[in-house]
């Protein structure tokens, strides 16, 4: 990954940041045996920084709108 490129987007950098929190939060979770629940919000919220980081490489704006689109589904999904 290049840094500054986190350090230029506040988007990937604060949800790159909340996939770390997350991570820590499903191992909670899931050494309390609640794996069905910690393995969705492990990959819907670490999801969220993967669709935003591809993003940047969009081959159009409607590309960059569209993966920048399912960032934000999956970001209402961990909310949920």
């Amino acid at each position: 990954m290049k840094k500054e490129l986190f350090d230029n987007n506040p988007i990937l950098k604060l949800s790159f940041d909340f996939s770390l929190m997350i991570i820590d939060y499903y191992e909670k979770l899931d050494s309390n045996k609640k794996h069905i629940l910690s393995r969705q919000l492990f990959r819907s919220a670490t999801s969220i920084g993967a669709n935003a980081m591809e993003a940047q490489n969009a081959e159009s704006k409607a590309d960059f709108f569209h993966k920048m689109k399912i960032a934000a589904k999956e970001a209402e999904e961990s909310q949920y």
